[in-house]
């Protein structure tokens, strides 16, 4: 491997992945109805084999789940704003 291609994958964007902590980009709406504004925090559960959707959970309400597209979010840690 060149170092090239190393030095590629390290600057490479890390992908969302389970317990990720994301910030929602776009209003999502959770399993039981509840909806979740864009900017609310929540905790990664299951990141899809194509990881182009996620399930996130938030603490409130207590326990909600909303299944959103990846694209929906972006880590918290990475998020400016």
């Amino acid at each position: 491997m060149s170092v090239e291609t190393l030095y590629s994958l390290r600057r490479a964007e890390p992908a969302i992945r389970d317990l990720d902590r994301v910030v929602l980009l776009d209003q999502a709406v959770t399993d039981d109805g509840d909806a979740m504004p864009a900017g609310t925090e929540g905790t990664v559960v299951y990141v899809t084999q194509d990881a182009q959707t996620l399930i996130v959970e938030f603490a409130e309400p207590e326990g909600a789940l909303a299944t959103i597209p990846a694209a929906s979010a972006a880590r918290a840690d990475r998020h400016a704003g």
